[in-house]
């Protein structure tokens, strides 16, 4: 969709240079297209196929220079993997995903390191911690007798079902059902939690 409106708001506005541009009732010629050196070069380079559509020659230009750019967005996207450091299965997880599931998060914790405590503890550095170790967070008798270090896979567990792994905690939270949505919160977690800059 953000491609096609792209694509049509490239078309008006060349559309709108075209009409408006110059005051001269003849359209001006292709600024990149070489002058013709005989008569079979002309006949080997064929006109655009939009400029057989009433489309100028400009018009085609824009069209194939927005397709340009909008391809080579999401290919560039996908050679920057910003999980690549992460251990499997967190590596191949979806940026995108896992910060928008995170949003679910958000509101009752923060990430940043010495951003201090909501309604649940602070994330950063949780991993390879022990259960409840959050200075100056007022947990559950559940969660202080639990006696588990979180770990990529513990979170996995957690997430998928609070209240069934660990009966008696206070998350109101019903967990994130989705496996892909799992996998890709608990990376984008790692990421901005300090994952493995201990070691």
């Amino acid at each position: 969709m953000t491609r096609t409106f792209a694509l049509s708001c490239t078309s008006a506005f060349a559309l709108l240079l075209a009409a408006c541009g110059g005051g001269s009732e003849e359209p001006a010629p292709a600024p990149t297209a070489p002058p013709a050196e005989s008569g079979n070069d002309a006949q080997a380079q064929p006109a655009p196929e939009s400029a057989s559509d009433g489309e100028s020659p400009q018009t085609a230009q824009a069209e194939a220079a927005a397709e340009d750019v909008a391809d080579s967005g999401p290919a560039e996207a996908e050679e920057e993997n910003v999980f690549a450091a992460l251990p499997a299965p967190y590596n191949t997880a979806d940026f995108d995903r896992g910060k928008r599931t995170y949003r679910l998060c958000q509101s009752c914790h923060l990430i940043e390191e010495g951003a201090g405590n909501r309604v649940g503890p602070n994330l950063h550095g949780m991993f390879d911690r022990k259960v409840g170790q959050v200075e100056g967070f007022n947990y559950s008798p559940a969660l202080m007798e639990a006696d588990f270090d979180w770990t990529p896979q513990q979170l996995e567990n957690w997430l998928a079902n609070p209240n069934g792994f660990l009966p008696g905690n206070r998350m109101s939270f019903a967990g994130v059902r989705r496996p892909e949505d799992r996998k890709a919160v608990i990376a984008y977690i790692m990421l901005e939690s300090g994952f493995g800059e201990a070691e």
